[in-house]
């Protein structure tokens, strides 16, 4: 059985505070800003007793000369208090926020490859983003009224309770009914925060799907149907919220009907001790104030209970992450440069949460200095396959060995450092052509080897063009090139890095012709002294393969030369004569000049 969430918000809360340790200096002065803020105002509350007694009951002059200093003295301190209060407060919780967006943000850089799998890109956004600014409003922006209130109404207590600690202790009986009424007010907002948080979530996906695939909703005409799904997780996302404020706005009224209680209950007991001589005039209008001072504190500790229980349910997604396992990384084996032999024997692998398994039982191996080509259908398996080879994902049976050991027993950085990586889908970061190029581990390469990995790619042809050559923008994610281009430079990118191992994901797939030539050039410069595997869309790329791995539903079905499998006449055959019986003639012979 789950336990209740008042059982599980304490827990998250307490860890969320664990990130404030590090704040604890800026914490502490803001804690004593706090108290001396609301020891001033309880000081003044208190000067209501001398004023009213002194000077209009007994008509003594005294207090009119020192109490208009002692006013302004009170509020001088209680301004510079309440600012050193909310200055520290504000750099403390903004502090937590960017610890833990960077922490969520360096987790999600070490999972494993399913978890982007199941959790889309504008799921973990939120995370980062609506989700970490909640978490600081909860850590110190809830934290920071929480206090400032609760030092506001102790510091009116211990005046009243100075006053006429028996009017006080008459009006304390409507403390415990004051008590279950914010419980119940935090339950039901504890209730509604997973719930509007993942509405969140699911706002911004959905847009994101149907702005981003514009083109195919107005082609196929889906406006309405698009605009009709994203206004129904908008209203529900609208009831959530109305839920939540009709809950502020009960709370609020319930903590004014209780003051008005309490002010009636503290009328009659001011009257009764009056009568007895026990309570002056200046006594009865000081508690009165002190009184008037409590109701909105407690109003507004009633209305932040949003504001918490949106942080902590926030502050639970995160620590979610955060607590997420991470790739498997227990290798100890170090490995400078491979030779790149790779071995597959009886290799599985599974998606989680599918019944067929995506590859079964592949073997074969794949000679340093060889191209490996796999070709199939779409689904067979193909981008599983070289995924496995930098652990993207891991294998559910059997083993990849390179150079005779386990993928598993070297380190994950080192393996990867083998292998560069060439897909359809070129990433490329908001940056210069520079930056793109010599990228992560090579972001100290000398300008001079980095100049030669361009033009090695065919690349320099258009860099050179450019304002600012090699340290032009690209503009996010390559924005300001062609497919060609980017494709060209993620070419340099790999060429630079030199690895052992080489894997093409289909990358001249949805390129023109010229742009193919040119890029297919800078891959014949960049295969060579390689293990290269290439993944062909395009099966007049892959004529010169060492190797063919034909993959049919994740079994590797064939495997040979080109020229050995059209011989056989197989599948491998079927999708030979398919692509070339379906382009024209003239394309078969292009080799990318003009007709």
């Amino acid at each position: 059985m789950s336990k209740p969430a008042s059982d599980r918000a304490w827990p998250v809360y307490r860890r969320l505070l664990g990130f404030a340790r590090g704040y604890r200096g800026l914490l502490w002065f803001a804690l004593l800003g706090m108290a001396l803020e609301a020891a001033a105002g309880g000081a003044f509350t208190k000067l209501m007793q001398p004023l009213i007694d002194d000077t209009f009951v007994a008509g003594s002059k005294g207090p009119a000369y020192w109490m208009p200093l002692a006013i302004v003295g009170l509020f001088v301190v209680r301004g510079i208090a309440g600012y050193v209060a909310d200055y520290n407060m504000a750099r403390a919780g903004r502090g937590i926020a960017r610890d833990m967006r960077v922490q969520v943000f360096g987790k999600y850089l070490r999972l494993p490859g399913l978890r982007f799998d199941s959790e889309p890109v504008t799921s973990m956004l939120v995370r980062l983003g609506t989700d970490s600014d909640h978490v600081a409003q909860a850590a110190i922006d809830a934290a920071k009224v929480m206090l400032q209130q609760s030092f506001q109404v102790i510091a009116a207590l211990v005046v009243m309770l100075w006053t006429s600690w028996q009017v006080t202790l008459v009006v304390l009986l409507l403390a415990p009914p004051l008590a279950w009424v914010m419980g119940k007010v935090g339950k039901r907002y504890r209730r509604f925060s997973h719930r509007i948080q993942e509405s969140s979530a699911r706002l911004m996906q959905t847009a994101n799907q149907s702005l981003g695939g514009q083109q195919e909703v107005k082609v196929y005409g889906a406006q309405e149907v698009e605009f009709d799904r994203y206004a129904a997780i908008a209203d529900n996302h609208r009831k959530l919220a109305l839920k939540v404020e009709s809950t502020r706005s009960i709370s609020s009224a319930l903590v004014q009907l209780m003051g008005a209680v309490g002010l009636a209950v503290l009328v009659l007991a001011a009257g009764h001790e009056a009568s007895a001589g026990r309570l002056s005039a200046g006594g009865f209008v000081t508690l009165m104030t002190a009184m008037i001072a409590i109701i909105p504190s407690i109003k507004q500790l009633t209305n932040v209970q949003n504001m918490l229980q949106r942080g902590v349910a926030s502050a639970e997604r995160l620590f979610g992450i955060l607590d997420s396992e991470e790739e498997a990384d227990h290798g100890t084996r170090t490995l400078d440069r491979a030779q790149g032999l790779i071995e597959f024997r009886n290799v599985d692998a599974r998606y989680q949460g599918e019944g067929a398994p995506a590859l079964q039982d592949v073997s074969f191996t794949a000679r340093p200095g060889t191209v490996t080509a796999i070709v199939g259908r779409s689904g067979s398996g193909k981008s599983t396959l070289v995924k496995l080879i930098p652990r993207f994902y891991e294998v559910a049976g059997g083993q990849i060995l390179l150079d005779g050991f386990p993928l598993q027993d070297y380190r994950l950085a080192d393996l990867r450092r083998q292998i560069a990586l060439v897909g359809q889908q070129v990433m490329l970061f908001d940056g210069s052509v520079a930056t793109n190029v010599a990228y992560g581990e090579m972001r100290s390469a000398d300008e001079s080897v980095l100049a030669d990995a361009v033009r090695a790619a065919n690349a320099m042809e258009f860099v050179e063009r450019m304002p600012e050559g090699l340290q032009s923008d690209i503009g996010i994610s390559g924005a300001r090139l062609s497919g060609g281009q980017r494709q060209r430079l993620a070419i340099a990118r790999a060429m630079l890095k030199d690895a052992p191992i080489l894997i093409l994901d289909e990358a001249t797939a949805a390129l023109d012709n010229e742009s193919e030539r040119l890029v297919q050039d800078a891959l014949d410069r960049l295969m060579p002294d390689r293990t290269t595997l290439v993944i062909a869309h395009r099966l007049s790329t892959i004529e010169h393969a060492d190797q063919v791995l034909v993959l049919d539903h994740g079994r590797l079905v064939e495997q040979g030369t080109p020229q050995e499998l059209l011989a056989r006449g197989g599948l491998y055959a079927h999708l030979h004569r398919s692509q070339f019986r379906d382009q024209p003639p003239a394309a078969e012979a292009d080799d990318g000049a003009p007709a």
